[in-house]
C-alpha cells in the first residue's frame, strides 16, 4: 500500500521554509551600537546615577542613538506629554527638531513621574516605534516602577526601547509570529473550532443535570409545598409576602416544565451550540429559583406556626448574616482592604455585637419572649445596618485606592453593579431565605457583594490607568512629536 503520511514536511511547509531562509539569507547585518551620548535630567531626584549611567552606557541600539532621561515630580492629573515638550523648550532646545514641530532626530526620550505615576517615551521622526510598540517599551518598565524601583524600571524600558526602535524587519515579532504560525494556522483553527464546540456540549449537559436534580426536588415535594403554603398566617407580613410568591409557583414550575421537555429534546449536534447552553443555563436557573422557595415556603411555615423543625428553619434564616459576619475579617485582610480604617474598626465590633445578638434572639425565640416576626425584624434590622456599615467602608476602601474623582464615580458605579446584581459577568442572584423571599436581591448589602465590587472596581481602575495619552496639551500647539505616556 503507498504510504500517504511520513516523516518528511508536506510541499507546502517545504516552499514555506526554503522562502524563509531565503528571506533570511538575503537580509543585512544588523548593527549594535552604544548610545553616542546619555543626558539625565533627574528633577525628582529618584535615579542612581551610578547605577544608571554605566548600564545605559552598555545598551546596544540598532543605528546610532542619543539617549535623554527626564523625572520630575508632577502628580496623577498631569499630562506628561506636555511636561516634558515644556522642558525641552526651556531647558533643552536640542531634543527639538528645527522646524519646532518634532523631536530632534536620533533621539530617544525616557520620562517618569514617581508621584502622578506616568511613564513616557518619545523619539525623533528616524527613531519613531509604532504606538504598540511605544507601549510595548513603558509597559516593560512598570512592574519594577510600581514597585519603586525607579533606576532599574528606566533602565528595563530603555532596554526594551533600543531593542525595537530601527529593529530589522527579520527581527520583529510580527515576522516571526507570521513565519512559524502561517504553517499552522489552518489546523490551530480548526482545533479551536472543535474545542469550542465539545466545551458547549459539555457546558450545556452539566447545566441540564444541575436543572434535572432541582427540578427533580421540586416534583418530589409538590404536594408537600402546596400543604406549607396552605397553612402559612396570611396576617404575617413575612407569611402573606411569601404567599404573594407562591401564587406564582405554578405556573413558574409549568414553565420550568416546559424548558426541561426543551433541553431533553436536544441533539448532540445540537447541545454543541452556544444557543442551547443558553437555554439549558436558563432551565437550570429556574429550577434552582423553585428549589430554593418551595425551601423558603416550608421554612416560612415552620417559623410563623412555631412547628416542630422551627428552630432548624430560623438557622436558615441566620445562615447569610452568620456568612456575612465570618468574611468580614477576610474582607478586612485584603490588599486595598483599608483593615485599619475607622470604619474596619466599626466593622469589627459590629460583627463581636451581632454574634452575641444571635445568640439572645435564637434563645428569646426559645422561651417565647419574642415572636417569630420581631425575630426577623431584629435579623433585617441587623442587616440593614451591616448593609451601611459595608458602604461606608467602600468610601473609605475608594478614597484609599482611587488618585482622582474619576477613579473614585468608576469603582462606586462596579460597587454599585455588584449590589445591584448588574455587574459583568454576574448570575440571577436569589437567597434562599424568608428575608431574601421578600426583599429584592440587591436590598442586602453583603460582604461577598463588597468583595465582588471591590475586585471589579480595582480591575477597572487599573484597566484605565494603563490608558495611554498621545496629545500634548494646551500649551503644545502644533508640535507633533512621536511620543506617548501611560500610568502605572
Amino acid at each position: 500500500m503507498r504510504k500517504i503520511f511520513g516523516p518528511k514536511l508536506p510541499g507546502y511547509l517545504l516552499l514555506f521554509v526554503g522562502l524563509t531562509g531565503i528571506m533570511l539569507g538575503a537580509a543585512p547585518a544588523a548593527l549594535a551600537v552604544p548610545p553616542t551620548d546619555v543626558v539625565v535630567a533627574d528633577r525628582a531626584g529618584v535615579l542612581d546615577s551610578n547605577t544608571l549611567l554605566p548600564a545605559l552606557r552598555k545598551i546596544d541600539f540598532y543605528q546610532p542613538t542619543k539617549v535623554a532621561v527626564y523625572t520630575y515630580n508632577g502628580s496623577a492629573a498631569d499630562n506628561l506629554n506636555e511636561e516634558v515638550l515644556r522642558f525641552a523648550r526651556i531647558e533643552h532646545p536640542d531634543w527639538i527638531s528645527p522646524d519646532g514641530q518634532k523631536w530632534a532626530d536620533g533621539l530617544f526620550i525616557f520620562a517618569l513621574d514617581p508621584v502622578g505615576r506616568h511613564v513616557g517615551t518619545y523619539m525623533g521622526e528616524d527613531r519613531k516605534v509604532s504606538l504598540e510598540q511605544r507601549d510595548d517599551i513603558q509597559n516593560a518598565s512598570k512592574d519594577l516602577l510600581r514597585d519603586a524601583q525607579w533606576t532599574e524600571g528606566t533602565i528595563a524600558g530603555i532596554r526594551r526601547g533600543a531593542e525595537l526602535i530601527n529593529q530589522p524587519w527579520y527581527r520583529s515579532t510580527a515576522f516571526l509570529v507570521t513565519a512559524w504560525s502561517s504553517a499552522g494556522a489552518v489546523v490551530a483553527g480548526a482545533g479551536a473550532w472543535l474545542l469550542v464546540r465539545w466545551r458547549t456540549r459539555v457546558g450545556s449537559r452539566r447545566e441540564i443535570a444541575r436543572g434535572d436534580a432541582n427540578y427533580a426536588n421540586v416534583s418530589m415535594d409538590l404536594q408537600v409545598t402546596e400543604l406549607n403554603a396552605g397553612t402559612i398566617p396570611e396576617s404575617s407580613r413575612y407569611g402573606s409576602t411569601v404567599l404573594e410568591k407562591h401564587r406564582t409557583f405554578l405556573s413558574r414550575y409549568a414553565a420550568a416544565t416546559g424548558l426541561s421537555n426543551q433541553v431533553h429534546a436536544l441533539t448532540r449536534r445540537q447541545l454543541s451550540r452556544r444557543a442551547s447552553l443558553s437555554l439549558a443555563r436558563q432551565y437550570a436557573d429556574a429550577a434552582a429559583e423553585l428549589d430554593a422557595l418551595d425551601d423558603v415556603i416550608s421554612d416560612t411555615n415552620a417559623l410563623l406556626n412555631r412547628g416542630s423543625i422551627w428552630a432548624t428553619a430560623w438557622d436558615r434564616q441566620l445562615a447569610p448574616f452568620r456568612s456575612d459576619l465570618a468574611g468580614i475579617e477576610g474582607l478586612l485582610a485584603k490588599r486595598h482592604g483599608e483593615g485599619g480604617s475607622a470604619t474596619a474598626a466599626a466593622l469589627r465590633s459590629f460583627r463581636d455585637r451581632s454574634q452575641r445578638d444571635i445568640e439572645r434572639w435564637t434563645a428569646e425565640l426559645s422561651d417565647g419572649s419574642i415572636s417569630p416576626e420581631t425575630a426577623l425584624d431584629r435579623l433585617r434590622d441587623a442587616r440593614t445596618e451591616l448593609s451601611e456599615l459595608l458602604r461606608s467602608h467602600a468610601e473609605t476602601v475608594i478614597s484609599g485606592y482611587a488618585r482622582n474623582d474619576r477613579e473614585a464615580g468608576l469603582m462606586r458605579k462596579e460597587m454599585e453593579q455588584a449590589q445591584a446584581g448588574a455587574g459583568k459577568k454576574q448570575r440571577p442572584r436569589y437567597e434562599p431565605s424568608i428575608l431574601g423571599t421578600v426583599y429584592p436581591s440587591y436590598y442586602f448589602f453583603s460582604v461577598p457583594t463588597f468583595n465582588t465590587g471591590l475586585s471589579t472596581g480595582v480591575s477597572s481602575v487599573s484597566t484605565a490607568r494603563g490608558g495611554t495619552t498621545t496629545g500634548y496639551g494646551g500649551s503644545g500647539g502644533s508640535f507633533s512629536g512621536s511620543g506617548s505616556s501611560s500610568s502605572f
